[in-house]
């Protein structure tokens, strides 16, 4: 499936990586002001984690922009990896500090650059909607779970050094079971694939919420999108 389907390959390449591009300029405009605003605020360190989760969000887009756009797995997957490169080198220089903008020891954007790395490697093209259920349940799920969870009080936890809460954990479950049906309503809307039912959804959802919990140096950044995206592909 592409949104160009039918035009020249290099023409579909060249818009699609153009539109790529310009939703990561935008991401990172925002981050870095998200961030400003924050430090000059004086905000709270879960508040100055917010760049940090526009991105985390934000870039959960990528993916299905790739997939509408047909952009190819010959230009998909070294491209993923350049970013992940990217992020690890910034992980250990903080020369873009919005990115890496955490209050706590974490690899999960070089996790997060792996596992869409992975999954492309996996899937891509054929099974693009596996690789945007892995990405958007972590991009959507673990994002939202993160900045609702620290705004709304609710009985917490911790595991491994990381604060988890009642609050935070609903919002991943029930987040990652919408995007899921939303997903499985276009494909087959679309006539891509077969897409699990409403139960394999659930199971999935909570099983990724699952694997958030253990999220020991931000490596639920690699295990919730890479199983998340196995399973759609697996139990239809």
């Amino acid at each position: 499936m592409g949104l160009l389907s039918g035009q020249p390959w290099w023409l579909q390449q060249t818009l699609g990586i153009t539109a790529v591009l310009l939703w990561l300029a935008l991401l990172a405009v925002g981050a870095v002001h998200v961030r400003r605003l924050s430090h000059e605020q004086g905000a709270v360190d879960h508040k100055r984690e917010w760049s940090r989760k526009l991105l985390h969000i934000g870039t959960g887009a990528v993916i299905p922009l790739a997939w509408l756009f047909g952009i190819d797995r010959l230009i998909a997957i070294p491209a993923a990896t350049a970013i992940t490169v990217v992020a690890a080198v910034n992980h250990r220089t903080r020369l873009l500090p919005a990115i890496e903008d955490v209050g706590r020891h974490s690899y999960g954007t070089v996790a997060y650059g792996s596992s869409i790395t992975l999954l492309l490697v996996l899937f891509w093209p054929e099974r693009a909607d596996a690789v945007c259920a892995g990405v958007l349940v972590m991009a959507l799920g673990d994002g939202l779970a993160g900045m609702i969870g620290s705004w709304i009080q609710s009985p917490s936890w911790s595991l491994f050094g990381h604060r988890k809460s009642i609050a935070g954990t609903a919002v991943m479950a029930t987040t990652a079971w919408l995007v899921l049906i939303v997903l499985a309503a276009f494909s087959q809307g679309s006539g891509a694939v077969t897409a699990p039912g409403l139960i394999t959804l659930l199971a999935i959802a909570l099983i990724a919420t699952l694997l958030e919990q253990l999220a020991w140096l931000g490596l639920d950044n690699l295990t919730v999108p890479i199983v998340s995206g196995w399973l759609w592909a697996s139990w239809q």
